[in-house]
């Protein structure tokens, strides 16, 4: 009996380390995982986020097919994944932008209609503790699609464009202290529905359209302002714009965005330290117009449109953690 086991089980055996052998020659999945978590009152698209002291802030944006000048602002507690209303801002946005600084938010720019229409040069500002708003001196250019950034004590904002045709390559400043804008060197090309993430006192500006939805890019450009210059850096790996950005663990993550054909699930992040792209979890499924946001050890995706445009709004709060070894 014992021989008859043996040889019964040899076969067995050799499946098991044929498996074992294909599975090491395999690349490993990407890393990290996707969880679920409270979903917001309402579903709304091209809103924009912004993460102060582990709670999720989501302003602004549009209801398809009902209002596309949304007000709203929420807040979204990380420790007790709870959802609640503050205070509206002043005035309806959507392609808006989001910056904060010492216990402010800043939203600028955007839309007050559907298809890239009514370009708004709109800046308030939201006091986090006090729940309210005041308006603030106007962009000097007005422009939705946006991108901001905060970096030594002042919000930069990028690119956009002024209607549905004519993108441009606008870089201008606010200084908070003297409550002026400034001109700053411009994008090296202009574009929008980019992101802007700020690290080690530099802000990269990866991804967007310089038109179409078709016509995509993969441009990572480093802007110092302690020099006012731009840099290029290795582009991201899959060009694309509508998605959005955010610092993560060290990482430049740059996820979802469309085109005419789709949505895109893609996660893919710029090491700093290494100078290189790596690929990480994908989204469950691909949207865009959404908004991002990390704190603590998680990077939370907001709402968006699952289908291109507006098709498929969703309420989803997304949450992706990366393994203790990043």
């Amino acid at each position: 009996m014992n021989h008859f086991v043996s040889r019964c089980a040899a076969p067995a055996v050799a499946a098991l380390l044929a498996l074992a052998a294909v599975a090491q020659s395999q690349p490993a999945a990407p890393p990290g995982s996707w969880t679920m978590k409270a979903p917001l009152p309402a579903a709304r698209n091209e809103t924009a986020a912004v993460a102060v002291n582990d709670k999720i802030y989501v302003m602004g944006g549009n209801f398809p097919g009902k209002n596309y000048d949304v007000a709203v602002n929420e807040e979204y507690d990380t420790a007790a994944d709870r959802w609640r209303t503050l205070a509206p801002m002043p005035g309806g946005l959507n392609h808006l932008a989001l910056a904060a600084l010492g216990g402010r938010i800043y939203a600028l720019g955007g839309f007050t209609s559907n298809g890239h229409k009514g370009v708004s040069a709109s800046v308030f500002e939201y006091d986090i503790a006090g729940d309210t708003w005041r308006t603030l001196a106007p962009l000097p250019t007005p422009r939705g699609s946006v991108s901001a950034a905060a970096v030594g004590g002042k919000i930069h904002a990028f690119g956009g464009r002024k209607n549905e045709t004519e993108v441009v390559a606008t870089h201008e400043v606010y200084d908070p202290a003297t409550g002026r804008w400034s001109a700053a060197a411009p994008l090296p090309k202009g574009r929008d529905h980019m992101a802007a993430v700020t690290v080690g006192g530099k802000i990269h500006v990866v991804g967007g359209r310089f038109g179409e939805n078709e016509d995509m890019t993969g441009l990572h450009d480093i802007y110092d302002p302690a020099t006012d210059t731009w840099t290029s850096a290795p582009p991201v790996p899959t060009p694309r714009g509508g998605g959005a950005g955010a610092l993560y663990q060290g990482l430049v993550v740059f996820l979802g965005g469309e085109d005419d054909h789709r949505t895109y699930k893609e996660n893919e992040a710029f090491d700093v330290a290494n100078n290189r792209w790596i690929t990480l979890a994908p989204m469950p499924q691909g949207r865009h117009g959404f908004g991002l946001a990390a704190a603590g050890r998680d990077l939370y995706v907001v709402s968006g449109a699952k289908g291109r445009g507006a098709r498929e709004p969703t309420d989803e709060t997304l949450v992706f953690r990366l393994p203790n070894i990043y």
